[in-house]
């Protein structure tokens, strides 16, 4: 591990100390929930679409939980802004490991893509080809 890794260490604890979009909106498009019982972490995303419906104008999230899921909610919810729902639905689990920029365990994935997910999801039950209550990552 190099001098780029301690630089992600740092991107990712920054963000879990003073998490960017944290928050609610005000009248968002979708809200969404889901959790990581085996890590307690809990993430809410709330995501406005900007008038074509299909655009992301902005997004917000409030959780609890480790550094890896709220850094990753943090980052996630700068990076879905300007995006389309198409895009959103695309996203895997390597954008998200991209994004964070270290090597993450195995056991971290779940914490890692959790906010993912939740936004996913949220926007699958908005476009009516979902119907969850809670996103939960028990099953991945």
């Amino acid at each position: 591990m190099g001098l780029g890794s301690d630089m992600y260490r740092q991107q990712i604890l920054d963000h879990y100390k003073n998490p960017r979009n944290y928050g609610k909106l005000e009248d968002p498009t979708f809200t969404h929930i889901g959790e990581n019982p085996m890590c307690g972490d809990e993430i809410r995303m709330d995501v406005k679409l900007d008038d074509d419906e299909e655009t992301i104008e902005q997004v917000a999230f409030q959780g609890d939980g480790c550094a890896i899921s709220q850094a990753s909610a943090s980052m996630l919810s700068g990076e879905l802004r300007g995006k389309s729902v198409d895009e959103l639905l695309e996203m895997d689990r390597d954008d998200v490991i991209d994004m964070l920029g270290v090597d993450i365990s195995p056991m971290r994935v779940k914490c890692a893509v959790l906010a993912e997910k939740v936004a996913q999801d949220g926007a699958e039950i908005y476009q009516g080809d979902l119907d969850v209550d809670k996103t939960t990552t028990e099953d991945d």
